[in-house]
């Protein structure tokens, strides 16, 4: 295997932390960048200690970021604002974390002569799916959410410049990851209630959306998979796994982890919220065409978040 020198920006969140500890184990040198606005040290406490990986503090919107950049072989860029649910309280935060973040990211990377690049976008640029399973060549519709947005702004970018200086990138369109290190979502938000309150639990929507979700490690497997053997100039990739389940299930999951047989409450609709698809589910033949398969079903990555998350409780009070 050949030993490469990679940046990895948000290198202290949740994919982000996990995919440096795999690179690092994998004998390769590391740069890692955070402004730590959602991103925890303690997710670096492996990495810290080796000599192969440096942390840069700094924020990719305004800092001075192209030296960070020099004499690296390749970037993967997974900073960004994920909470597609508050999109519409602060309509500019996913343009300048998501958008213009990346566009200064490729000038840090063109200045550098570094021309690879993998980029963690969303299968939430599907908005809502006339195709389901949906391909990465399926029709787009109307944007649902101000972060599936900018993230399709993004992808452009990133096309823009390979087809401009001859980038090579992979674009990979996750669906909701889980696991170890997970800090926001369905998960993070019923395990918090039922510590707070374990006789009831409020459910956005009707909880029969349905949705399909992966494990972190199954992630960064496809992420390096897919880096190492795809040809394409552009190589578009759906990630997660060949299965989706129902927020009901999922809430069955958690409450039977957590011994708890709470009360539902449901607000009522099909959607949680402005952005909320109430069918979400990939078509990931092209990932598994390369040799990638799933470690974990979808229950087994529920369970394993519940189990992260009431053992490490601190979490809930880092990110308020």
């Amino acid at each position: 295997m050949t030993q490469k020198k990679y940046l990895v920006t948000g290198a202290a969140g949740f994919i982000g932390s996990t995919l440096v500890d795999r690179l690092l184990r994998d004998g390769h040198t590391v740069v890692g960048i955070d402004n730590f606005s959602t991103g925890q040290r303690r997710f670096l406490e492996k990495a810290q200690p080796t000599p192969r990986f440096t942390l840069i503090e700094i924020d990719l919107l305004h800092g001075n970021i192209v030296p960070h950049f020099a004499g690296v072989d390749g970037v993967f860029h997974l900073a960004a604002n994920a909470d597609v649910r508050f999109g519409t309280d602060a309509p500019r935060r996913d343009l300048e974390q998501n958008t213009i973040v990346t566009h200064n990211v490729l000038e840090a990377m063109r200045q550098n002569g570094v021309t690879q690049i993998g980029f963690s976008s969303t299968g939430s640029v599907y908005g809502e799916a006339r195709q389901i399973p949906t391909p990465e060549d399926g029709p787009f519709p109307i944007q649902t959410s101000l972060y599936g947005a900018s993230k399709l702004a993004g992808e452009g970018l990133i096309a823009a410049y390979a087809e401009g200086f001859g980038f090579k990138a992979c674009i990979f369109r996750f669906v909701s990851v889980l696991g170890p290190r997970y800090t926001h979502g369905h998960v993070f938000d019923f395990v918090q209630q039922l510590k707070k309150d374990p006789a009831n639990l409020r459910v956005l929507g009707n909880g029969k959306q349905r949705k399909s979700y992966m494990h972190v490690d199954d992630c960064v497997d496809a992420i390096l998979l897919a880096t190492e053997k795809s040809t394409e100039k552009v190589g578009v990739f759906n990630l997660g796994c060949p299965e989706y389940c129902e927020v009901n299930d999922s809430i069955g999951w958690i409450t039977a982890r957590m011994g708890l047989n709470p009360q539902l409450n449901y607000t009522g609709g099909e959607r949680g919220w402005i952005g909320d698809n109430p069918f979400i589910f990939l078509d990931v033949q092209k990932i598994l065409a390369l040799g990638w398969n799933p470690k974990y079903t979808i229950r087994q990555g529920v369970e394993a978040t519940v189990d992260f998350l009431t053992n490490n409780l601190w979490v809930y009070e880092a990110r308020s």
